[in-house]
């Protein structure tokens, strides 16, 4: 079974044709896809992709880039929200100090109601980060120190300090197509020293197409190429490869039912 745990089928690219999408992901072998909330004014279109495909899960979340409107946001509204029966994460959520397109205080104190809400209800969070490890390891491991919780290192391309921090708190992480790259040999190299039971893959979709497919807009049907590089930088097999993502997978998103 192949899990797509990062797409973004909200997004406008897929607007014209998100249902010839869906099925070309299946018809890859993709089995299952987890669709990423970025706000909460678009969770109501979010939950309802999920709501409508038999094989899709959603999270509720905050991206760091929107942080700035959401200074108000409790922990209580991303719990009720989450009591969803498809919602199987909080998230996406972190910090992103490479566009800074919210003040950093703003994205530290968002990132914060977040993690408070994946503690309470008890689903993992997924974080993103970018350019502010220092910040993100001080904040997990503070955090954790507290109340320990489930989380996920998406789309990981920091260095190895943070990976190791991260990793110490229990953490998983994607992989995705920035694995292809000819010039992501520092992330191939993190990627090699992951925990080999906490990976999984995504396409993070319209984004990040992987290579052969890089420079087009990335679909979950080029999932396969992630895992392969994956395989490759693991030295496993694909069906390996296949098999450890899948039970990662499920043993992170636990209130997603395996088939």
């Amino acid at each position: 079974m192949l899990i797509d745990s990062h797409v973004n089928l909200h997004a406008s690219a897929f607007a014209e044709d998100r249902a010839e999408v869906i099925a070309r992901a299946r018809q890859a072998g993709v089995a299952r896809m987890l669709t990423i909330c970025d706000r909460l004014s678009n969770f109501p279109t979010v939950q309802a992709i999920a709501e409508a495909e038999p094989d899709i899960w959603c999270t509720v979340g905050v991206h760091p880039h929107e942080a700035k409107d959401y200074q108000d946001l409790q922990p209580e509204a991303l719990v009720d929200l989450a009591r969803g029966e498809r919602v199987v994460a909080i998230g996406e959520t972190g910090l992103d100090y490479h566009y800074d397109l919210s003040p950093r205080e703003q994205q530290r104190a968002v990132f914060a109601t977040h993690i408070a809400a994946a503690q309470a209800c008890g689903l993992p969070l997924v974080v993103h980060t970018r350019e502010a490890d220092a910040d993100m390891g001080e904040l997990l491991e503070a955090a954790y120190r507290k109340q320990p919780f489930k989380l996920l290192m998406h789309c990981y391309t920091s260095r190895p300090e943070l990976a190791r921090r991260a990793a110490a708190l229990g953490a998983w992480f994607s992989v995705s197509g920035i694995a292809t790259f000819k010039a992501a040999e520092d992330v191939r190299k993190v990627i090699a020293d992951m925990p080999f039971d906490r990976i999984i893959v995504e396409t993070d979709c319209p984004y990040l197409a992987p290579v052969p497919m890089r420079g087009r807009r990335n679909e979950p049907a080029y999932l396969p190429h992630v895992l392969a590089s994956l395989a490759d930088i693991r030295g496993w097999s694909l069906v390996e490869a296949e098999t450890r993502t899948t039970d990662a997978f499920f043993h992170l998103f636990d209130k997603a039912l395996r088939p």
